[in-house]
């Protein structure tokens, strides 16, 4: 007989789940936040973008520093298969010589003429005229090599030789005159015209004229075509000599350009020798000039009638001033902003204002616009015969009008103001030109708080200091002396204390 069946083992029951004793605390005693779920991972960041050449031209053009366009150069440098071309290098040297960092433009050229690339001359002129004189005659001699010849043009040289005369470093244009004139230099041409038309304008400018003349001397022992005393350099001449009062030499130097180079003369030329003889006072021979110009075929335009203006207004002649002006419509010579501006300094000056402003509004009619030079004129009138008021709303309105004032159109009517005693006017042109951010005269500022203690009102001069102070004015001894007076006299000691820490804290 089998035995009975065992019953199946009963399942084995599963755990009980664990339970934190911290879930039972007192009911006052929230669970403990859950902590915040994990940050999504970043998502991938794109791969660098390939700069080419003429965006890279363009970034570095257009970054905010030479050092930021450093960065962009070398790191596009950087890329797989990238080379640098001359219009980068380029915009990379005239980028960091803006940013007068010519240290750094030295080393990129160095590092230019390592390259295979081929430089065009005209990339490296705009750098020369901006680097500093000493870096401008380096680059000029290493630019042989970076442009594959083997000597640069003349306009390389006279651009630079214009450089180095314009900053006037003696010594670097000493170097390069001596690189000019030596035979054994193989970087440099032989001067043409334009480069020895420099050099006479440099020693005419120096009141070296017997040195500019030795030039003139040298122009002539050429026989090529490309060295000639042309226009310019006999302009050059005669003007050096009329700014030197040499008139008889100016004279026979313009026969002799008429005579022997057969040069025609010009009208800026025929101007230089009536300005010339205006200048001595010698108004009727500057008007024969205009005879000989006309008998010449040459009329007479806007800029010699202006200058002929200007001569008789030097004399007080006004009248004849009113004549060439009106000789000047008739010839049918439109007048511009020289001969209006001339002709209304003149009228002004000897009491007819009313007939300069009539003149400015002809110019407005006429659509020739009056600069801050004719308005200046105008305010020396109007305070000249008084007229504070008008001179005080042209201040007000010609801004309106577009035209920059300068802090001269302010001083002119606060100097006036100062001197005649209108305080009061004085007081609100003070709030005009602080206002407009420009500051009065130092002696004006002295004499209007000096004048408005004088008239007793102190608080208006300690509300003037206070302005004044604030944009860095301070008061002379004498000044500082009487507000005080003035102050303590009004038995407003904290006032005159407050001043007084004011004025040190300024320092």
């Amino acid at each position: 007989m089998k035995p009975p069946p065992r019953p199946p083992p009963a399942a084995a029951k599963a755990p009980l789940p664990w339970i934190s004793p911290l879930q039972y605390r007192s009911p006052g005693r929230g669970a403990p936040p859950s902590p915040p779920p994990p940050p999504p991972p970043p998502p991938p960041s794109p791969p660098p973008r390939y700069l080419h050449h003429p965006e890279l031209a363009r970034l570095i053009v257009s970054s905010p520093s030479g050092q930021r366009a450093l960065d962009i150069f070398n790191a596009a440098a950087a890329q797989r298969g990238f080379s640098h071309t001359p219009a980068t290098f380029s915009a990379l040297l005239v980028r960091l010589a803006r940013d007068r960092l010519p240290r750094a433009a030295a080393a990129v050229l160095r590092r230019a003429a390592s390259e295979p690339c081929r430089f065009e001359e005209p990339q490296f002129l705009p750098l020369v005229r901006l680097l500093p004189p000493d870096h401008a005659l380096t680059l000029l001699r290493l630019l042989p090599s970076l442009v594959r010849r083997s000597r640069v043009s003349h306009k390389a040289l006279a651009v630079c030789l214009d450089r180095l005369v314009s900053s006037r470093c003696p010594g670097v244009l000493s170097e390069l005159l001596a690189d000019l004139r030596d035979p054994r230099n193989k970087y440099l041409p032989k001067p043409n015209t334009c480069v020895y038309n420099i050099l006479i304008k440099h020693y005419v400018k120096n009141g070296e004229l017997e040195t500019a003349f030795k030039v003139l001397d040298e122009m002539r022992q050429y026989t090529c075509a490309d060295v000639r005393p042309n226009l310019v350099t006999y302009s050059t001449l005669i003007g050096g000599l009329c700014r030197g009062g040499k008139m008889k030499e100016a004279f026979e130097l313009f026969e002799e350009m008429i005579e022997k180079d057969r040069i025609v003369p010009d009208q800026l030329l025929y101007n230089v020798i009536i300005d010339g003889f205006c200048r001595l006072g010698q108004v009727e021979k500057a008007r024969a000039i205009f005879g000989f110009m006309r008998r010449n075929e040459c009329e007479p335009n806007a800029f010699n009638y202006a200058t002929l203006i200007n001569g008789h207004c030097k004399k007080g002649e006004v009248e004849a001033a009113k004549t060439v002006f009106e000789e000047m419509r008739s010839a049918g010579v439109q007048p511009d902003a020289v001969s209006y501006t001339a002709l209304i300094g003149c009228v002004c000056r000897h009491g007819s204002v009313d007939e300069g402003i009539n003149l400015v509004l002809e110019m407005k009619e006429k659509g020739c616009r009056a600069d801050v030079v004719t308005h200046n004129l105008l305010l020396e009138g109007l305070c000249r015969d008084g007229r504070t008021m008008e001179a005080m709303e042209l201040l007000e309105s010609v801004p309106l009008e577009g035209v920059q004032l300068n802090v001269a159109s302010y001083r002119i009517v606060m100097n006036c103001l100062c001197s005649r005693g209108e305080m009061d006017k004085a007081v609100g042109l003070l709030g005009l030109m602080l206002g407009r951010g420009f500051l009065p005269h130092y002696a004006a500022s002295n004499n209007l708080l000096i004048g408005l203690c004088d008239a007793g009102r102190v608080a208006d001069a300690t509300v003037a200091l206070y302005g004044l102070a604030d944009v860095g004015f301070m008061p002379e001894t004498s000044c500082w002396e009487r507000l005080i007076e003035a102050v303590c006299r009004e038995r407003k000691q904290r006032r005159s204390t407050e001043l007084l820490h004011t004025l040190i804290g300024e320092e």
